[in-house]
C-alpha cells in the first residue's frame, strides 16, 4: 500500500490536472459560442443563394429541346464508378468518440462502395482525418488524356487510367480548418467542381458531424453532386447521440453557460427565406442562363463551407463534453486518494499508539 507521502503526491497531481480540463473546457465553451455565431451567421447567405437559384430554375429551361441533354453538367447524374469523398474531422484530440466516429461512418461507407466494385478518392479535411487515411492508401495518380464531349458544353473529358488500387487518397487538406475560410474552400470546391464536370468522378459525398445545438448533432454521409434538388440534403447514412451522450453534454453546456436549444432564427433568417420567392418576373442584369451556370458551383462551395463551420462547432461541444467528464473523474479520484490516505494515516497513527502502549506494559 502507498504511503501519505505518495498519496498527497498523486493527490497533488490530479488536481493540477483537474485545473487544465477545467480551463479547457471553459476555453471550448467560448470557441462553441463563437463557432454557433458563425454558423449561423453563414445561414441567411446559403439561403438566399438557394432562392435565387430556385427563381432561375422557374425562368430557365434546363434541358436542351433539340438533344434532351441537361444543360448544366452539375446536374447530370452518371453511374457511380469513380466516387470522391470528403471527410472532415478534427485537428486536435481530447474530444471524445468525436473523431473516431466520423473515421467509422466513413470507413463504413468506403466498405460498401468498396463492395459494389467502385473507384474512392479519399480527401480528409483535418489532421485528425489525415491521420485516418495518410498511411492505409497511396495517393492518387492520374494519367489524363483528352478527348472531346460531343455535346454543346463542349468539355473536354479527361480519362483516368485503370486503377490497380480502388482507394487512394487524392488530396490532403491540413489547414483547412483553422480559420474556416470561405477563399479557401472555395478553391476546393472549384477543384471539385472541375474534376466533375470533366468526368473524373461521377459522384460526391461529404463525411461530417453536422451540428444543431449540444444535444442535437449528428454523423452523416450527404451527396454533394450531382445536385438533384436544391436546397435539400441527400444524406445517405447518419448516426445519432445516444441518450447518455445528450444528457452528459446537457450537463457540461449547463455547467458552462451554453444554451442546449437551437439557436431561434433572426429576422434576417425569415427575410432570407422570402428573398426571391415572390411569384414575379425577377429582372436580372445578365441573362438566367448565365446567372444559373455561374452560381451553381457557388451553391457547392456554400454546401462545403457550411459543413465545415457545423463540423468546427461539434469538435468544441465533443471536447467541452469531454473535458468536463475528466473534471468530475478528477474530482472523483480526488475524493477516492484523500480517504484511502486518511485511512492509511489514521492506522499509522495507531499502530505508532499500539507500539507506545505496548512499550510501556512492558516496563
Amino acid at each position: 500500500m502507498a504511503n501519505v507521502l505518495d498519496l498527497r503526491r498523486r493527490i497533488r497531481s490530479v488536481k493540477n490536472t483537474r485545473q487544465i480540463t477545467k480551463a479547457m473546457k471553459m476555453v471550448s465553451a467560448a470557441k462553441l459560442r463563437r463557432a454557433q455565431e458563425r454558423a449561423m451567421q453563414a445561414r441567411p447567405y446559403a439561403q438566399m443563394l438557394t432562392n435565387v437559384l430556385e427563381s432561375l430554375v422557374r425562368r430557365t429551361d434546363l434541358f436542351n429541346e433539340a438533344t434532351g441533354d441537361i444543360l448544366h453538367p452539375l446536374l447530370v447524374e452518371r453511374e457511380e464508378k469513380n466516387v470522391l469523398v470528403l471527410v472532415v474531422a478534427g485537428d486536435k484530440g481530447f474530444a471524445g468518440g468525436f473523431n473516431s466516429n466520423i473515421g467509422k461512418a466513413a470507413q463504413k461507407f468506403i466498405d460498401e462502395r468498396r463492395a459494389q466494385g467502385q473507384n474512392l478518392d479519399l480527401e480528409p479535411i483535418g489532421k485528425k482525418a489525415i491521420g485516418f487515411y495518410k498511411k492505409r492508401f497511396p495517393a492518387a495518380v492520374y494519367e489524363h488524356t483528352e478527348e472531346l464531349y460531343d455535346n454543346e458544353l463542349s468539355k473536354h473529358i479527361e480519362n483516368i487510367r485503370h486503377r490497380e488500387v480502388p482507394i487512394e487518397v487524392a488530396a490532403e487538406h491540413p489547414t483547412l480548418l483553422v480559420k474556416t475560410d470561405f477563399e479557401e474552400v472555395t478553391k476546393l470546391a472549384h477543384s471539385i467542381v472541375d474534376r466533375y464536370e470533366h468526368c473524373e468522378i461521377d459522384s460526391v459525398y461529404i463525411v461530417f458531424n453536422e451540428f444543431k445545438s449540444v444535444i442535437s448533432q449528428r454523423v452523416v454521409v450527404e451527396k454533394l453532386l450531382p445536385i438533384r434538388k436544391l436546397g435539400s440534403h441527400e444524406v445517405t447514412a447518419l448516426e445519432e447521440m445516444t441518450e447518455e451522450q445528450k444528457e452528459a453534454a446537457g450537463k457540461a453546456a449547463q455547467s458552462a453557460g451554453v444554451s442546449i436549444n437551437e439557436p431561434e432564427e433572426t429576422e434576417i433568417d425569415q427575410e432570407a427565406k422570402k428573398f426571391g420567392t415572390a411569384e414575379v418576373d425577377y429582372i436580372f442584369d445578365q441573362a438566367p442562363e448565365r446567372l444559373f451556370r455561374h452560381l451553381m458551383p457557388r451553391y457547392v462551395t456554400t454546401q462545403i463551407f457550411h459543413a465545415l463551420l457545423e463540423s468546427t462547432a461539434a469538435e468544441h461541444a465533443a471536447r467541452m463534453t469531454a473535458t468536463d467528464a475528466a473534471t468530475k473523474n478528477a474530482g472523483d479520484l480526488i475524493d477516492k486518494l484523500s480517504l484511502t490516505m486518511n485511512r492509511v494515516r489514521q492506522a499509522a497513527i495507531t499502530k505508532e499508539i499500539i507500539e507506545i502502549v505496548s512499550g510501556a506494559a512492558a516496563l
